[in-house]
């Protein structure tokens, strides 16, 4: 995993196949656990993640890459402040282990019970979601970024997770380490989840393994872009480069990515998933594409308390160059002065310097999130409108925030706010994010004096 936000949809992907086999379970209570089988591929985890509601609701607590590997659950770490909830009841004692088990932590020794009675025992709990995959963090630099991962990795070992910590970008011989040290948990592993297909670091990865099962969760409105790219046979890009000539680095990189993006083509032998809340219009042939509908954040988090006012969220599109910096100053203080927000919710990519001087022309309060802002916002409090540009916010905040009656509103780009080094393509895909996103009120772009 490379960002938190990947971190994120992979306990959301996690909960919902857990959710899926539960179900499965229920309708044939006391069959054989064919989940139990699939864990010890690296399948997506048995159990659900709902098993226990107090537990469920009770909050917690750049080209890096995720992958979901087979392993034993680590022990969990202390969950975020949250109001006290009642503890539920212990669950009902397992069947003892036999002796030859003694030395075998809990977890794994109740699981190893249920597979030797074919079944999972009375009263014994169903495991948390996903519990026999490993979550792979190849760190990235940036401090903000760092600091959300690690927040969203102790959410992922209360959840169940093992999390192994890569310092994938510690040094020069950093990469040869992480990938050498990565080799054989991705050669022996069945399916392999990944957040960005666009990293380098990923498609190095993808040549190593030899997984039947490749899933793409989302990495924001670049998912868009790669399930097009794939379904048009074109080398995979960041929509904000694309139209750009391609560089020495590119050059040089070039058979890898070709060779990522043929792993990521499914055929009789590999099976291909997306796993995504944004809008897939081309699919290509044999992908499979399942909604994410954001169960896991509604279950743990919230519901919010809802002020009277209103929040507006970064982006940046300053930072990657789409956008003039001045401009984009201006436009925040426009729409900060018409809808009345008093906060800003940063990017984890803004730079410091660009935020100071929001804050000082603009008067909002600055708030540099520990968790995304899907997290962040389901936990409260948070204006009854939030204000955004063009971005995956405006996708995923109306599915975490469902039921609250808070109101998402996106404010177009205007083309006078893009620099004269954007993408030719840039214009066109900000307005398709815009205008497909659902249950969002749209803005005309604000004037600026």
């Amino acid at each position: 995993m490379e960002s938190p936000v990947q971190l994120l949809n992979v306990l959301e992907w996690a909960h919902l196949h857990a959710g899926r086999i539960a179900a499965g379970a229920q309708e044939a209570p006391g069959a054989p656990d064919a989940e139990g089988a699939q864990g010890a591929q690296g399948a997506q985890g048995a159990g659900t993640g709902g098993a226990d509601p107090a537990a469920a609701a009770r909050p917690g607590g750049s080209d890096p890459a995720t992958a979901l590997l087979p392993g034993q659950a680590a022990v969990p770490v202390p969950a975020l402040p949250a109001p006290a909830l009642p503890e539920p009841a212990p669950p009902a004692p397992a069947p003892p282990a036999p002796a030859a088990l003694g030395a075998v932590p809990p977890q794994s020794r109740r699981a190893a019970v249920r597979r030797a009675l074919g079944r999972r025992a009375p009263g014994d709990r169903a495991p948390a979601a996903g519990a026999d995959l490993t979550v792979v963090v190849l760190a990235p630099t940036d401090p903000m970024t760092r600091g959300q991962l690690r927040r969203m990795a102790d959410l992922a070992r209360e959840d169940g997770h093992r999390v192994r910590w890569e310092e994938a970008r510690g040094g020069a011989s950093a990469p040869f380490q992480t990938i050498g040290g990565l080799a054989g948990v991705l050669r022996r592993a069945d399916r392999i989840v990944m957040g960005d297909p666009f990293s380098r670091y990923v498609q190095l990865l993808l040549t190593i393994t030899r997984a039947k099962d490749l899933v793409v969760v989302d990495d924001g409105t670049a998912t868009m872009e790669f399930v097009a790219q794939l379904a048009r046979g074109e080398r995979l890009v960041r929509w904000h480069r694309k139209g750009g000539r391609p560089g020495a680095r590119d050059l040089l990189f070039a058979p890898v990515s070709s060779s990522a993006r043929r792993r990521l083509t499914p055929n009789a032998r590999r099976r291909v998933e997306v796993f995504s809340s944004m809008p897939v219009s081309e699919i290509p042939d044999g992908v499979t594409v399942t909604a994410n509908g954001f169960a896991w954040t509604r279950a743990r988090f919230g519901p919010p308390t809802v002020t009277a006012g209103a929040d507006m969220v970064g982006t940046s599109l300053v930072e990657t160059g789409v956008v003039d910096g001045e401009r984009y100053l201006e436009a925040v203080r426009a729409l900060a002065k018409a809808h009345g927000a008093t906060r800003y919710f940063a990017h984890r990519r803004e730079h410091p310097d660009k935020l100071r001087r929001l804050a000082a022309e603009t008067g909002l309060e600055i708030v540099r999130p520990e968790l995304p802002l899907e997290l962040i916002a389901r936990r409260g409090p948070v204006g009854r409108t939030i204000l955004s540009f063009p971005s995956t916010v405006v996708h995923t905040l109306p599915l975490a925030l469902a039921g609250t009656g808070v109101r998402v509103a996106v404010c177009d780009i205007d083309p006078a706010w893009l620099t004269d080094t954007a993408s030719p393509r840039a214009q066109g895909f900000l307005s398709g994010v815009t205008g497909t996103a659902r249950d969002v009120h749209r803005l005309a772009a604000v004037s600026l004096a």
